[in-house]
């Protein structure tokens, strides 16, 4: 299952408006024969690219997917829950329930009814956080929205001459350009265009057709190969963006902040202190320290190179 959630994590930022699934095939003998994940634009799913590798070997084998196998027809490829009927494998283990009302158990139910052995619930977090793009858009209507900051031990994000290049080492930079390769659209405003004019593409070997598309934050003129959000509210309409980066300065991380429309934080913390400079956030909506408390939470930090990545998630509830 491990290896089913990496193969869809590769596909993060390029699946949508589908789920970035991942699925292995395993003969009896143990031996890996079929693996996919969706396909750029959502299909063919990652089911249909595993069982097409593993053909007549699917057949006995067991089948690791990463969410519940679809069963709604589509006029863009068959249901995965109908690829494996006709496989016939022996066993099919499914890290999470699909949550869209249109599969929904059915798929699990179907399985089961034919014979197939089931197993619901393996590596559920962790499948759950790698589609957590997908179920966010799917339960809030709108992406799963990820902050970038690059900050000093301070705090700061620049200096007071707004001069930031560069706050932290290449290890996190090319960890940024791999945040940017998992995300369908970057956002950043109108301030932060007119002083950097940043190119917000990956710039990381293999991974150059990997660019998400490009968004500002502004009330002003469209930009040509830029799309437009006039405010951070205007991500209820992004129905074919699953993960959304907001790499903007501190104006567009406050707006988004004081909208609560933040999922992850991701800060890249340098060890260098600036003193007066460019604060990351302004007012954000609270007035008192104990509301601050029990919001987010530290679900990943590592070391990068002279840098220290720290990966916050918003506490909301069910």
């Amino acid at each position: 299952m491990r290896r089913a959630i990496a193969l869809g994590e590769s596909a993060r930022g390029r699946s949508a408006p589908n789920p970035n699934v991942g699925c292995v095939i395993v003969s009896n003998g143990g031996r890996i024969v079929g693996k996919g994940a969706t396909a750029a634009g959502g299909r063919p799913h990652a089911e249909a690219v595993a069982l097409s590798q593993a053909g007549k070997r699917a057949a006995g084998a067991t089948a690791y997917v990463t969410l519940e196998p679809c069963v709604h027809e589509s006029s863009r490829g068959p249901a995965c829950t109908d690829l494996l009927l006709a496989a016939k494998p022996t066993r099919v283990v499914i890290a999470l329930t699909d949550p869209d009302a249109r599969t929904a158990g059915k798929g699990i139910r179907r399985l089961r009814r034919a014979g197939i052995e089931v197993t619901v619930g393996v590596e559920r977090r962790a499948a759950r956080r790698s589609l957590g793009g997908w179920l966010t858009r799917l339960r809030l209507g709108r992406p799963r929205i990820t902050l970038k900051l690059a900050l000093s031990i301070d705090g700061k994000i620049a200096l007071p001459s707004g001069e930031s290049k560069w706050i932290t080492g290449e290890d996190a930079r090319r960890h940024v350009h791999e945040q940017r390769a998992h995300s369908d659209m970057i956002l950043v405003g109108r301030g932060t265009y007119m002083a950097d004019q940043p190119r917000l593409d990956v710039r990381l070997p293999g991974l150059e057709m990997a660019s998400p598309r490009r968004a500002l934050l502004t009330r002003g003129e469209a930009v040509d190969g830029w799309e437009t959000l006039e405010s951070p509210r205007d991500v209820y309409r992004l129905h074919d963006v699953n993960d959304l980066l907001v790499e903007g300065g501190s104006a567009t991380a406050t707006a988004f902040l004081g909208e609560d429309l933040v999922d992850r934080i991701v800060i890249y913390r340098a060890p260098i202190i600036v003193g007066e400079g460019k604060s990351s956030f302004g007012y954000v909506g609270l007035d008192a320290i104990g509301d601050a408390h029990g919001r987010w939470e530290l679900v990943w930090e590592q070391r990068l190179g002279v840098d220290r990545l720290e990966v916050y998630e918003r506490v909301r509830g069910s």
